[in-house]
C-alpha cells in the first residue's frame, strides 16, 4: 500500500480487542503486525512465570519493560507496521502517524480473557486488576507518564458497544483518512 514508512499504533487494556483489531487491519493495509504484549509473554514462559508474577518482577526490575519498549520502538523505526500493546502508544508516540485506544468495562473484558485463556473468572479477574495495577505504577515510575490520559489518541473506542465489524469498519475509515491528511 503506502510509499512512506506508516507506523500505526493500537492501544488498550487487556480484553479490549487490540490484537483483533491490529492483526485485521495490518493484513488489510499490507503492513506488518507486531505485538508488544507477545515478548511480555515471552520472556514469561521463557522465565516459567505467570503474567502476574512477571509484571510483579517487572516492579522491581525495570530492563523488563524497557527491553520490550526498545524492541517496540525497533519495530515503530523499520515502518509499514501496525502494533499493539497495552502501553505501547506511548513509547511510539513520536513515530505513529494514527494512534488508537481500545477499551471496553472491566468485566467486559475479565470475561473475554477467562474465555481466551481457559481460566476461571475470578482468577482472570484478580489478575487483570492486579496486572493493570503493576502497569501504571511501572509506567509512572520508569517514563513518568500517566497512562489513564488517552485525550491525544487519534480515536477512542469502547468495544462493547459495537460488534466485531463496526468496530473494524470505525478504526479503518480513522486510519484511512489521517493517513490520507498526512500524504
Amino acid at each position: 500500500m503506502p510509499k512512506k514508512k506508516i507506523v500505526i499504533v493500537i492501544s488498550g487494556p487487556a480484553g479490549s480487542g487490540k490484537t483483533t483489531y491490529a492483526k485485521r487491519l495490518a493484513e488489510k493495509l499490507g503492513l506488518r503486525y507486531f505485538s508488544a504484549g507477545s515478548i511480555f509473554r515471552k520472556i514469561a514462559q521463557e522465565k516459567g512465570l505467570s503474567l502476574v508474577e512477571l509484571s510483579k518482577l517487572a516492579e522491581k526490575d525495570y530492563s523488563i519493560d524497557i527491553e520490550i519498549d526498545r524492541r517496540t520502538l525497533e519495530e515503530a523505526k523499520k515502518g509499514n507496521v501496525v502494533i499493539d500493546g497495552h502501553l505501547t502508544a506511548w513509547i511510539v508516540k513520536e513515530l505513529a502517524d494514527v494512534a488508537i485506544y481500545i477499551t471496553a468495562p472491566l468485566m467486559v473484558r475479565v470475561k473475554r480473557i477467562a474465555e481466551r485463556d481457559n481460566k476461571p473468572l475470578r482468577e482472570a479477574y484478580y489478575e487483570t486488576i492486579r496486572r493493570e495495577f503493576s502497569q501504571r505504577k511501572r509506567f509512572i515510575e520508569i517514563y513518568g507518564i500517566d497512562v489513564t490520559d488517552i485525550s491525544w489518541f487519534d480515536l477512542v473506542i469502547n468495544t462493547e458497544k459495537y460488534t466485531i465489524d463496526e468496530v473494524y469498519e470505525i478504526i479503518e475509515k480513522t486510519v484511512l483518512k489521517a493517513l490520507a491528511k498526512k500524504a
